[in-house]
């Protein structure tokens, strides 16, 4: 089966060009200072079972797309939780536990997180309770229990959670470790998006290529904010910036488009969980409203076929296992060299270097499973 014939058919929904664009490294560096990235690099490269996670070329895919090179971040690989969370929530708990054994961690979570954050606490002996919404798989709330957390289950949707975490750790004096900052909280998610900056301190020693494009999926803007500000701390030359988010829940490209925080109504939840959030954290909004040149959204109809062309080495020589928030980087790039005008007017061609977060693996082994073989029925593979 010809690559081309799979993917020619791809398209992304929207596109929006920020207009109020300029990248500022002194004002996302304000945001989130280079002090605090360059300490959780120290801290996290000594953890055990630190490595870089590998920079796969998918070289079939540039090949098919005309490109330069197209570099795949492969995050299923970081520190046995297959998921980029670890760098973050886990930090978050090391720095603020300040060796104190006695402290009792909290956070309300999607999955990725409260697991990062349940298994820094492990790793420090600290107690540990992650609240989560009826709509987290079973899956994901197993894996967070098999860290040693207390997991408590709330009903409704993640504003549930946090809601009930936030009262719940009020009540009994825990520490809230959160990735969301508001107003009169930011430093923890500060520390998270620090660890997050570490993608790209690695991507900078891995290639010596330059890199013009960066495509990052967004859902509150976290990793999307701690990836820019580790551009703006590590990279020479600046990329363009392009945020990916689900059709159903646009908040970044809303509020880039408003030019002001928007918060949306979610009508119907995405495949891509972790990426289905309706309001930004406020400071990757500050950070992301300037530094990001471009938005767009795709539909969750052809997660199950990038999944399945990812594992069966269809677009490099290498395999890998990409979740169900991986995949969109992918299909976010075919589609965009689908559509000869909006391909223009972001510049891609045989000159371009793109980096793609491959920000997860299989971290829920059964609805991967489904993916894959969705895939593979519709692909006839």
């Amino acid at each position: 089966m010809r690559l081309q014939s799979i993917l020619k058919n791809w398209k992304i929904s929207k596109f929006l060009t920020n207009k109020g664009y300029f990248f500022s490294r002194k004002k996302i560096l304000k945001h989130l200072p280079k002090s605090i990235i360059d300490k959780a690099y120290y801290s996290i490269s000594k953890w055990n079972r630190y490595y870089k996670t590998p920079l796969i070329k998918l070289n079939k895919l540039s090949n098919e797309l005309n490109l330069g090179n197209v570099f795949y971040k492969d995050e299923s690989k970081r520190f046995g939780l297959k998921s980029f969370k670890a760098l973050g929530g886990a930090y978050a708990v090391k720095v603020i536990s300040k060796n104190n054994k006695k402290i009792i961690v909290s956070s309300a979570t999607a999955g990725n997180h409260g697991r990062s954050v349940a298994w820094g606490a492990k790793r420090l002996g600290l107690k540990c309770n992650i609240f989560v919404c009826q709509n987290v798989s079973k899956n994901r709330v197993n894996s967070i229990r098999e860290l040693g957390a207390n997991v408590h289950l709330v009903k409704g949707n993640y504003e549930n959670s946090l809601k009930e975490c936030k009262k719940q750790s009020i009540k009994n004096n825990w520490k809230i470790v959160q990735d969301v900052s508001t107003k009169n909280y930011k430093y923890i998610p500060q520390l998270t998006m620090a660890g997050y900056s570490l993608m790209i301190k690695e991507t900078s020693v891995q290639t010596n290529k330059y890199i013009t494009h960066i495509f990052l999926q967004a859902g509150v803007g976290g990793m999307a904010a701690g990836v820019v500000a580790g551009v703006a701390r590590y990279f020479k030359r600046i990329p363009k910036i392009i945020i990916i988010e689900p059709d159903n829940a646009a908040c970044v490209l809303k509020s880039i488009q408003n030019g002001k925080m928007t918060k949306i109504i979610i009508k119907k939840e995405s495949i891509m969980g972790g990426m289905s959030c309706n309001e930004m954290s406020l400071i990757p909004w500050k950070i992301l409203k300037d530094a990001t040149n471009y938005c767009l959204t795709i539909s969750d109809n052809k997660i199950p076929e990038a999944v399945t062309l990812l594992a069966k080495k269809f677009f490099s020589d290498k395999k890998i296992i990409a979740g169900e928030c991986s995949a969109p980087s992918v299909i976010s790039l075919i589609s965009v060299c689908n559509q000869k005008n909006i391909r223009k007017k972001i510049g891609l061609d045989k000159s371009s270097n793109v980096l793609l977060i491959g920000c997860e693996g299989n971290v829920d082994s059964n609805l991967y499973n489904k993916l894959y073989s969705r895939g593979k029925k519709r692909l006839k593979i």
